[in-house]
């Protein structure tokens, strides 16, 4: 069973950077894709950027240019690097981890940009 834990939430202003990172609790798991999806209150869960095992990179047009995910030195680590953030990104940022037939998730951790 692997498991993800976030990390880098917190405040900001807008304007601000911020990176997050995810790290999975082991190496072993084969993960073929690492996302990270953000949920806004009263919204639905919306993917934020998308990178495989062989480093292609999806990211969610309105977000393109001020996020960027890339993958850890450490092997099953994803970051996000997000800059320019606006309040409108306030939302609990979540790593998902894909694994053939299996998909992880993490708690979760909060951003939130003030104006």
């Amino acid at each position: 069973q692997l498991q993800l834990v976030e990390s880098g939430g917190g405040l900001v202003q807008a304007g601000g950077s911020l990176r997050l990172t995810c790290a999975a609790s082991e190496r072993v798991v084969p993960v073929t894709h690492m996302a990270w999806y953000r949920q806004a209150a009263g919204k639905q869960r919306e993917v934020v950027a998308l990178v495989t095992s062989d480093g292609d990179i999806t990211n969610t047009d309105s977000m393109k240019g001020r996020f960027t995910i890339t993958r850890g030195n450490v092997k099953n680590t994803v970051l996000l690097y997000m800059n320019n953030l606006k309040p409108e990104d306030t939302a609990v940022y979540y790593c998902n981890a894909l694994s053939p037939g299996m998909a992880y998730w993490g708690k979760g951790t909060l951003v939130t940009v003030s104006s």
